[in-house]
């Protein structure tokens, strides 16, 4: 049985960017994100073992979203520049970890990754597929094989790693993986400025599915949902509920043409390190990859 570990490359790379702050070469050129990412990446290689590592990232692909919701992501700011100077070298360190790399523009990344871990699912029957993000929109992937491994929540590291199970998915939110999407559109995603139905609650939206089943379910017995200030509020939401769905259901139709199997490079992998000025990682590369396997 193989181990896939799919990265939602942005997500993993700007909690290490906000996890480690004041880091930077001699000449001031920002090394944060590196350090964290690099960190993470030998943890998840040291704790899992796996067989295939693939990392997901943006090109930008929201068109079809803003063309349903103009204002869908317009809230998030200015991405730091700081952040934005270190991810060509975040891209470079991955490939010569031996990771695979996809990215392409027009699809979001998230998608990319949610259609890749089903087509592995349904080629490999044995396979053990492990999404690696943050982000609660993959929780409506999550299935037998298919699992979301959550990182230390920054509010209490000591947590630590987290395996996310159908069950796990049920505890955390209320709701099966299955029903997901339609609680995510109940409640909205501040995130994304995905506006919810206003006053719905994570435990009204939960109590709502199990006994409804869906939204289109929660719309037709909208004259008995409690509390009852919900009745007139629900229907007004019926065509922002749908756009919702629309937007946060992951598009599976589209996974990528082909993924490149990644190769160790350690030559490479030493010399960002070197040219970053990273010295404890350098010692730590050097170490791990003393016997040169696979270096080119």
């Amino acid at each position: 049985m193989a181990k896939h570990l799919l990265i939602d490359g942005f997500n993993m790379a700007f909690r290490a960017y906000y996890a480690v702050a004041g880091l930077s070469r001699s000449d001031g050129f920002p090394t944060n994100a590196l350090y964290g990412w690099i960190g993470s990446m030998w943890k998840l290689l040291d704790d899992q073992n796996p067989d295939e590592v693939v990392v997901f990232f943006d090109l930008g692909g929201a068109q079809d979203k803003l063309e349903l919701l103009p204002e869908y992501k317009a809230n998030r700011g200015e991405t730091p520049e700081d952040f934005e100077k270190q991810v060509p070298v975040i891209k470079k360190i991955t490939q010569a970890m031996g990771f695979s790399l996809v990215e392409k523009d027009g699809v979001e990344s998230d998608d990319l990754l949610a259609a890749y871990a089903f087509q592995l699912y349904r080629e490999n029957n044995s396979d053990s597929i492990l999404i690696v993000s943050a982000d609660k929109d993959f929780a409506q992937c999550v299935n037998d094989r298919i699992h979301m491994l959550l990182p230390p929540p920054t509010a209490n590291p000591r947590l630590g790693w987290r395996n996310l199970d159908p069950e796990g998915v049920e505890k955390k939110y209320g709701v099966p993986p299955s029903m997901m999407a339609d609680y995510l559109s109940l409640i909205g995603d501040t995130s994304d400025n995905i506006p919810g139905v206003p006053g719905c609650g994570p435990k009204t939206a939960s109590k709502w599915l199990l006994e409804y089943k869906t939204i289109e379910g929660i719309l037709q017995n909208a004259s008995e949902l409690k509390p009852v200030r919900f009745q007139n509020i629900v229907p007004d939401m019926a065509e922002q509920l749908e756009i919702n769905q629309k937007i946060i259901a992951l598009h599976l139709a589209d996974p990528p043409e082909s993924v490149a199997a990644g190769e160790l490079n350690v030559s490479a992998l030493l010399s960002v390190l070197e040219e970053m000025e990273m010295k404890t990682h350098l010692k730590e590369a050097q170490k791990r990859y003393a016997q040169g396997e696979l270096a080119l």
